[in-house]
């Protein structure tokens, strides 16, 4: 009997047709459709504004390590290096990037960084020594950032070896943010 049960639902199984179709509409199909190219939409600015974020960072490291070579190419030679050559870091002038120029006189010393691409930021960074009102030789630095992205070549900030204070010493100009 047993031997019976076993053939008479194997017979059922067999014999059994599939009426329910499986699978997705194409309306189905569509709304997920639409819901990814909605999310790649929105997604998208935000990728791209962080591509240009990664580019910004070499400008940034390269400001930084040009105001630390100066400072101490400056407590080593009693000068500022007038360009990057002097410097010895190694770095290169012309990225993919960026341009950079740098400029020592005096007891001042600035770099700028030219962006290649109209949508990063330029950035402005210097040095420079003075006595402060206790007679202390003091260098001061700044690095800074543009307001705006753009292709247009920023000023060196604002550099004075007459000061008495940091914050007149080397401040970043107008259409600029300093960089912390």
């Amino acid at each position: 009997m047993k031997s019976e049960l076993k053939v008479k639902y194997l017979q059922f199984l067999l014999g059994k047709k599939k009426d329910n179709n499986e699978g997705f509409t194409l309306i189905e199909l569509l709304v997920v459709v639409i819901i990814i190219g909605v999310l790649a939409a929105i997604a998208l600015p935000n990728f791209l504004n962080q591509t240009a974020k990664a580019k910004q960072a070499e400008a940034k490291t390269t400001i930084s390590q040009v105001n630390n070579a100066q400072a101490l190419h400056r407590n080593t030679n009693n000068s500022f290096a007038g360009d990057m050559s002097t410097l010895a870091l190694g770095l290169p002038t012309l990225t993919a990037n960026y341009t950079y120029n740098v400029v020592g006189v005096g007891d001042t010393a600035g770099i700028e960084a030219v962006a290649a691409n109209s949508a990063m930021k330029g950035y402005q960074g210097g040095n420079a020594f003075f006595k402060d009102a206790n007679s202390n030789s003091v260098i001061a630095t700044v690095a800074c950032e543009a307001n705006v992205a753009g292709t247009t070549a920023p000023t060196y900030p604002t550099l004075d070896s007459a000061a008495s204070t940091l914050a007149t010493a080397a401040a970043c100009d107008a259409n600029f943010t300093p960089i912390k």
